[in-house]
């Protein structure tokens, strides 16, 4: 009977602790327009389509056989997603200890103490007694349970328990943006890796023509129908081809340690395949409706769950205001015979509460509260400003994408006008119909227009990339 009003006493508060002062979470008004700035004009009156390439698999959305594979090993031995896998776990562990303060503690110990005397001491003790028995060994021990329990009353301990939680989803949004950075950064150094490869076979090959035109001004020169001049300016074109070819065989095996680091590994090579990549431009794009950028970007969300957080710890702040119950009780059992250990008339037990409410601090708590709006307040605007910089991305990579694509097609077509242009320079000096400062020139230009063919390609694909993570894709 008293151990069932011991816990009637325990477990009666327990009716009480439904209430939990502080603000109950809203999203904060949000205006999103009605379609991305950058749209191409054919696709502004279907901007409503909830398709988007954001909602893509990062399998789906690169075709290049060796990209995929790199973008696999950088996601299982990338150390930053490996570090941010092991932040979710440390907040788990978090969110774990907070919780635990809403409920009991309760500890048990137990003691047993024995003394053994010698029986001459024994009988100089009992001397004087006549017949009397004196036990030899005395013992005496018992068993104790003790529990303490601060009451969540105003809900302090839920709240904080709500802030963690809040905490721990804003970090597993964080390892997503990881992964969606990681798979941007791979997509970006493998492209740039291959125009790198495609810029120095465009040097070797300029490199093996414009030896050719040296072997040829020196024949021309010998037979009195060049000069000296001629030769010198066909040296210059070869000496400068020749100088880039290491320049760009240096940026290409930096750009490989570069990648390997993405990959986990150590610095070194990165085998691929000697034909030319599947680039990932396509030629529309469904860019989906702007709201849908508060569901799927990785760094909206996060930044909404510390949103979260800093609501849920002006709950806790104010929790602290008003009194604070605790319970806590202490029962056992002692005795000096074992067997008796656990008979009823040797157990004892005692509960008792407290109740403290704070009557100076000098504005310690209620500058706690304010300390805690203004927080909120600042997680309000980091939220709105996580979503108009990701409004921002997204209509700067439709821009890019469109524009680049227009940008790289009139190159191509400069890069060809360039090559006739070299090629009919090559047939007047070789009739003497013109000097080798037009063969040089045009060749000069025919050079750069490939080499800015190339670079037109790589920024054509950077900007898909980054419109595909601008959209929220990447961690899926």
């Amino acid at each position: 009977m008293r151990i069932s009003r011991l816990a009637l006493v325990l477990l009666l508060p327990a009716a009480f602790t439904g209430c939990r002062v502080g603000p109950n979470y809203a999203r904060p008004a949000v205006n999103t327009p009605d379609a991305y700035r950058g749209l191409a004009p054919n696709l502004t009156a279907g901007a409503a389509s909830s398709q988007s390439l954001g909602d893509e698999k990062w399998a789906d959305v690169f075709k290049d056989p060796v990209l995929r594979e790199l973008i696999r090993e950088a996601l299982a031995n990338n150390y930053d997603v490996k570090i941010a896998a092991q932040r979710i776990l440390e907040q788990q562990d978090q969110l774990g200890i907070t919780r635990a303060q809403q409920f009991p503690t309760v500890s048990g110990g137990g003691s047993y103490t024995a003394i053994g005397l010698p029986s001459g001491l024994v009988n100089g003790l009992n001397s004087g007694s006549s017949g009397s028995k004196v036990a030899q060994n005395y013992y005496d021990g018992g068993l104790s349970l003790s529990g303490a329990w601060n009451l969540d009353f105003w809900g302090l301990y839920r709240r904080q328990t709500e802030a963690a939680r809040a905490q721990l989803l804003a970090t597993e949004w964080g390892r997503r943006l990881t992964v969606s950075t990681i798979v941007e950064n791979v997509a970006t150094a493998y492209l740039h890796l291959r125009t790198l490869d495609a810029e120095l076979a465009i040097t070797q090959k300029t490199l093996t023509s414009r030896r050719e035109s040296l072997d040829l001004t020196q024949s021309l020169e010998h037979g009195g129908r060049a000069t000296l001049a001629d030769v010198r300016q066909a040296e210059e074109l070869v000496h400068s081809a020749a100088a880039a070819v290491p320049d760009f065989e240096r940026q290409i095996e930096q750009e490989e340690n570069g990648l390997s680091i993405l990959l986990g590994r150590d610095p070194g090579p990165i085998l691929r395949n000697a034909e030319p990549m599947t680039w990932p431009v396509p030629e529309e794009i469904p860019a989906g409706i702007p709201s849908q950028l508060l569901e799927r970007r990785s760094d909206i969300q996060q930044a909404e769950a510390q949103l979260i957080a800093a609501n849920a710890n002006i709950g806790a702040a104010r929790a602290q205001l008003f009194p604070q119950l605790a319970i806590s009780g202490t029962g056992g059992t002692g005795t000096s015979q074992l067997k008796t250990l656990l008979n009823a008339s040797n157990m004892y037990w005692y509960a008792s509460g407290s109740l403290t409410q704070s009557i100076f601090d000098a504005g310690r708590l209620r500058n706690n509260v304010r300390l805690t709006e203004a927080q909120k307040q600042e997680k309000v605007y980091a939220y709105r400003q996580s979503i108009q910089q990701a409004l921002r991305s997204v209509s700067d990579a439709l821009i890019a994408t469109r524009k680049y694509r227009d940008y790289r097609e009139e190159q191509v077509r400069v890069a060809a006008a360039a090559e006739d242009a070299t090629r009919l320079a090559r047939l007047r000096y070789s009739a003497g119909s013109t000097s080798y400062i037009e063969v040089l020139t045009n060749d000069t230009n025919f050079y750069s227009a490939q080499l800015t063919v190339a670079s037109a390609r790589e920024q054509e694909a950077v900007s898909f990339v980054q419109l595909y993570s601008a959209l929220g894709g990447g961690w899926q």
